[in-house]
């Protein structure tokens, strides 16, 4: 009988053992798309990808984060085509996601809160004059608390040096600050290790982008 347990233990063990491999596996091949793709339908379908692998791995928080971080690109992806109108439902997309990797991860994840911050500010986007104390409010909220728990964040100085870079001059911002700050978030990037291969490290490419940007 305890031959039989033990058999039974350890082959228990090795199918947990290849499930693991296997999320890992999928994960880091779905992650790495966030890279390349260049469409709002891609973004869409890499969303959609994320939200049935967190369906099936229900107790880990990176699927859902993952999906509402495809959905806030789709999203920066359109406005940047000066496309609008769908920001509203995106972000609500995005934030639907992020309160389930809040559930899964707790409170006290730098990373989600910056994604808040992200989709608060798509929704503010959609008119700025009327959402500043609103939408505005909400995004620099959350990147107060994303920063408080994760200083050396470097996808925190990222968003901060776009944040300054796009604001006009007379609000306060500046794109030679901008460019400098992000060369600062290059440096906190070669400083930085994500806890596992898994773990959010997005964003090098895009301040590299900007301060090789011509014409800057």
């Amino acid at each position: 009988m305890k031959k039989y347990l033990l058999s039974f233990a350890l082959a228990f063990m090795s199918l947990t053992a290849f499930a693991q491999a296997d999320y890992e596996k999928i994960m880091a091949e779905k992650i790495a798309k966030t890279e390349t793709c260049k469409t709002p339908e891609e973004f869409q379908t890499l969303t959609n990808d994320f939200q049935r692998i967190g369906s099936k791995e229900s107790s880990k928080w990176l699927p859902p984060y993952y999906a509402a971080f495809s959905q806030i690109q789709k999203g920066r992806l359109m406005m940047r085509n000066g496309n609008m109108q769908a920001l509203d439902e995106i972000a609500g997309e995005a934030d639907k996601y992020l309160a389930s990797a809040q559930n899964l991860a707790g409170a006290d994840n730098a990373e989600i809160h910056l994604l808040k911050k992200m989709a608060a500010s798509l929704r503010m986007m959609v008119n700025p004059a009327q959402r500043y104390m609103t939408d505005g409010a909400k995004a620099s909220e959350e990147m107060a608390i994303a920063e408080k728990l994760d200083p050396s964040n470097p996808r925190i100085a990222l968003i901060k040096a776009e944040d300054v870079y796009f604001t006009p001059e007379q609000y306060g911002g500046s794109k030679t600050k901008g460019i400098e700050m992000f060369k600062e978030t290059v440096k906190k990037f070669d400083n930085y290790k994500p806890k596992s291969a898994l773990d959010p490290n997005w964003g090098r490419a895009e301040a590299e982008y900007f301060i090789n940007m011509p014409g800057k």
